[in-house]
Formats: C-alpha cells, sequence, structure tokens
C-alpha cells in the first residue's frame, strides 16, 4: 500500500476545497439535498456503485477490492446546526441561521478523499469497502429516527453484509496534533423524555382549591436528582437532566396542566435499566402523591458508542505508523455526548476515533456547537491519512 499521509497531502487542495464548499451551503439533517448531491457525484466520478436516498438524504458507495475478503463500512456524517454562524471567516455559512457548527463539513470531505485515496489501491485491496455518507446524526429533525436508525432500516448494513465498522470524529476540545483510539464505550447513550402533569387549574389567590401541577413539576425536578446521587455507584456514570419547564401564562391563575422535557445519559446497559425504573418510580409516586396525573414519553436516541477491543487495537497500530508524531490517547475518553453511530457498533464491531482539530494560537478553539465554531484545517489529512490507512490494514 502507498503512503496515505503523502497522498493526503497532496490531495489537500481538494480536500479544502470541498470542506470550504460544504460550509458555505450548510444543511440541516434530512435536508442535505445539495451536500448528498455533490457527494454522489464525486462517487459516481471514480467509477463507483453509487446508491442515493439511503435513509432519505444518505449515500452509500461500494468498491470491491480485487480478492474476496470482508466488508468494511465507513462512516460520515454530512449535516449541519440550527445555530446563527459567528466566525468571520471567508468561507462563512451563507444561509443564515445554519451552519457547520460541528465538524461535519470535515468529516464529508475527508470521507471523499480517502474514496478517492482507496479506490486508486483497488487491485491491493482484499474485500469490500462500504462508504456510508449519513444524514441528520445531529437528532431526527422531526422524523421518528434518526439517519443512522434511517439508512439502517433501508439496509446499509446489508447487501452486503457488513463485517466491521469505522468512523471519526474531528475534535475541537484537543490540540491538532491529539488523536484518541480507545476501546470500550466513548459517547454515551442518551434518551429523551417528556413528563405531560394533569392537575386541576384554578385561581392564583387560591391554591387550596387546586392541584398545582407546576409546584408538582418542582418537586418531580428535584426528586429525580436523587438518581444519580443515590441510586448510581460512586464509579457508574449517568446523567438526568430537566431541560424546559412549560406551564401556564397569567401570573393569577394556577395551570390546569405542566410539561417537562430533559435527558438521560448512560453507558452501561445495567445502569440505564435503574436509571429509567428509578425514573418512573420517582415521576409517577411524585405526581400520584400530589394529586397529579402523570403521562411519561421516554424515547431512545441513540445507545453508547462502544468500541471494539480488538479492532480498537488495529487502529492503534496504524496511528502509530501513520501518525508517528501524534499525540496517541489510548485510554478511554468518555463524553456524556451523544453518537448515533452507536446504532451501528451495536450491529457490528468498529472503532470511532478522535482527531484533534483546535489551534488556540490562531483562535481555532470554540467548542462543538458553538457560533464561532472552526477547526485547523490541517486536522483534515490527518483524518484522512488514518481512516484510508485504518480501512487497508483492516482488509489486509
Amino acid at each position: 500500500m502507498p503512503n496515505f499521509t503523502s497522498l493526503a497531502q497532496e490531495l489537500f487542495p481538494y480536500t479544502q476545497t470541498l470542506r470550504r464548499d460544504f460550509h458555505m451551503h450548510p444543511e440541516l439533517g434530512f435536508r442535505e439535498f445539495r451536500t448528498s448531491g455533490i457527494v454522489a457525484k464525486e462517487l459516481e466520478a471514480l467509477g463507483l456503485e453509487v446508491t442515493k436516498g439511503v435513509g432519505k438524504t444518505g449515500v452509500v458507495a461500494l468498491l470491491e477490492g480485487a480478492k474476496p475478503g470482508p466488508t468494511l463500512l465507513l462512516r460520515f456524517d454530512m449535516d449541519a446546526l440550527p445555530i446563527l454562524e459567528d466566525t468571520g471567516a471567508e468561507y462563512a455559512s451563507q444561509t443564515a441561521g445554519v451552519m457547520h457548527a460541528c465538524g461535519h463539513d470535515g468529516h464529508t470531505a475527508i470521507g471523499l478523499t480517502v474514496a478517492k485515496m482507496l479506490t486508486a489501491q483497488r487491485d491491493q485491496l482484499a474485500g469490500t469497502v462500504k462508504f456510508c455518507f449519513q444524514p441528520s446524526e445531529e437528532g431526527t429533525n422531526g422524523e421518528e429516527i434518526g439517519g443512522a436508525g434511517m439508512m439502517m432500516r433501508d439496509g446499509v448494513l446489508d447487501s452486503p453484509k457488513v463485517d466491521m465498522a469505522l468512523s471519526l470524529h474531528l475534535w475541537n476540545e484537543q490540540p491538532l496534533g491529539w488523536v484518541n483510539v480507545a476501546a470500550g464505550p466513548i459517547m454515551s447513550g442518551a434518551e429523551m423524555f417528556t413528563i405531560k402533569l394533569t392537575g386541576k387549574g384554578g385561581h392564583g389567590a387560591a391554591p387550596h382549591t387546586t392541584v398545582d401541577p407546576i409546584f408538582a413539576s418542582a418537586q418531580i425536578v428535584n426528586a429525580l436528582q436523587s438518581i444519580v446521587a443515590r441510586n448510581v455507584a460512586p464509579l457508574e456514570t449517568a446523567v438526568v437532566s430537566v431541560t424546559a419547564i412549560r406551564s401556564g401564562d397569567a401570573f393569577n391563575v394556577i395551570p390546569q396542566e405542566a410539561e417537562l422535557r430533559g435527558t438521560i445519559r448512560t453507558f452501561d446497559l445495567k445502569v440505564r435499566e435503574r436509571v429509567l425504573q428509578r425514573f418512573e418510580e420517582i415521576v409517577m409516586g411524585v405526581a400520584q402523591s400530589l394529586g397529579c396525573v402523570a403521562q411519561i414519553d421516554l424515547k431512545r436516541v441513540t445507545p453508547a458508542t462502544v468500541n471494539d477491543a480488538g479492532i480498537a487495537a488495529k487502529v492503534q497500530e496504524t496511528t502509530r505508523r501513520v501518525l508517528p508524531e501524534s499525540n496517541l490517547s489510548t485510554a478511554p475518553f468518555v463524553t456524556m455526548g451523544s453518537e448515533d453511530m452507536g446504532f451501528m457498533l451495536e450491529q457490528v464491531p468498529g472503532c470511532y476515533f478522535l482527531i484533534g482539530s483546535a489551534n488556540r494560537e490562531r483562535g481555532l478553539n470554540y467548542g462543538h456547537h458553538h457560533p464561532k465554531f472552526d477547526f485547523d484545517e490541517a486536522a483534515l489529512e490527518r483524518g484522512a491519512a488514518l481512516m484510508a490507512s485504518a480501512a487497508a490494514d483492516l482488509l489486509k
């Protein structure tokens, strides 16, 4: 196999041009019509078998090696966020209120660069590479399920059946040169909940004649904090956050109803089961004790993203060879953020790794989902080189 680091450097103008174009024209989840069109066109130009409309706006391309072997899926997300950009960059978003504030423009550009590099080495590949350009990683955007789930429902893991999977994320919380490849969980599983409380409305001056859902809401918020404090072991991890409360619209009226929304985050399945059990017990118990009727709508957003130990070890070996000067971290780098790649890694073994992309000296160190988010584009070369090299090594 060639030196993919050198090839990625040679192709950097191509990668950078794509990234900046995607950045200037961001699209929300399941609306990536322009982005997916460019992706499909670039992949077709390489002579690959391309399928459009997988998971609404997703694109899948197959690269069959010269020799039989396993099928490796490489996944790259494409969607942007509903955020007004404030970077002042020459390639800033031209769509008001929408920007690539998480690096998915870079992921898509890396994916197309990897496709170009690996296609040129078709004769040396054993097996099949399935390029997966996924919509709507940032959420369901009004649909029943998100981008990974939608593509899986459309058969992205089948025909041919996927045996392994790789994905990456540019990571602006760490500097350029840092790489994390670790076994085990890296992103938490996430639940989204809505609690509807129904009481008895009335005059604010006569609370004794009412069943106050706002008071019940306050007690539930406080009681839910006991789950992490008293029901999860100190060395385990969980988050229960109420992030929105909506009720009433007059200063002198106790409303009939209240609604609470929020999220639950866990890594371990047993911890998740315990947290969800206590969540229901607390909500229903507190509501009943205060005379309210509670209704819970709980939706699983994504399972935890968990890396296979064997594949992670191989990607670590590749990183040491391909990026010898990098600051490679192999310790678990867990975050309570979630990632729907977790759905795919539930079904097939794989590795989701992080590429440091921040540059404090240039002011490129704002966090993900920030209006000033931008990254050092040198990370594009590193990401492309490592992804292509890891894919080739896994298919040897």
